[in-house]
């Protein structure tokens, strides 16, 4: 005979993985295309960002394969091929930040911030952003003098070394409007928290 009070076979239910997933604090700051949330300049930013990070994951994808089937039945490398997909995957690996930051898909811990009230949870998304936007700042300033004093050339494609380091400047710039935007939103809801319910 058992000693425990609950039968042995009954199965333990199972939480909702979205309790862990959607944060209702953070509800006012996101960009989703497909809701229409957010303005419509970032959804349609976002979504244009998206379909250029398929041609590109695209046109990497061609390149690293044409050379590795090139080298593998031809026993010959495109020369080209290797240049191609380091310049692709910079632009990939930028496009990519902004637009998982407008989606807010970057890795984050917000155990703390969804258990707050939303007065308070925006008090630290306001300062979460304005340390974002200050590091953008400071990378667009940085990115402003790489591009100034990058003059040469890619070896092969001979493709200006400056329109690889624009990617990151671009990527930036649009990480600090965005941030600057939720900023404002945060903001708007610590002044009048009663609004937002």
């Amino acid at each position: 005979m058992s000693l425990s009070s609950t039968p042995p076979n009954t199965p333990t239910p199972i939480e909702d993985p979205t309790v862990y997933l959607d944060d209702p604090n953070r509800k006012l700051l996101e960009i989703d295309t497909d809701t229409r949330q957010g303005p419509a300049l970032f959804r349609w930013l976002t979504l244009g960002m998206e379909y250029l990070i398929g041609a590109i994951l695209v046109a990497l994808i061609m390149s690293v394969s044409c050379n590795v089937v090139g080298r593998a039945l031809f026993n010959y490398s495109l020369p080209w091929a290797d240049e191609l997909a380091r310049m692709l995957f910079v632009w990939l690996v930028f496009i990519g930040a902004a637009a998982a930051f407008s989606r807010y898909e970057h890795i984050a811990v917000d155990a703390l911030v969804r258990r707050l009230p939303l007065r308070v949870a925006h008090m630290l998304y306001l300062l979460q952003h304005l340390i974002i936007t200050s590091l953008m700042v400071v990378m667009i300033w940085g990115g402003y003098q790489v591009l100034a004093r990058s003059s040469g050339r890619s070896a092969i494609l001979d493709v200006p070394l400056s329109f690889i380091s624009l990617s990151l400047v671009l990527c930036v710039i649009f990480i600090a409007v965005v941030s600057t935007w939720r900023m404002w939103v945060s903001f708007t809801v610590i002044r009048h928290p009663e609004r937002e319910r």
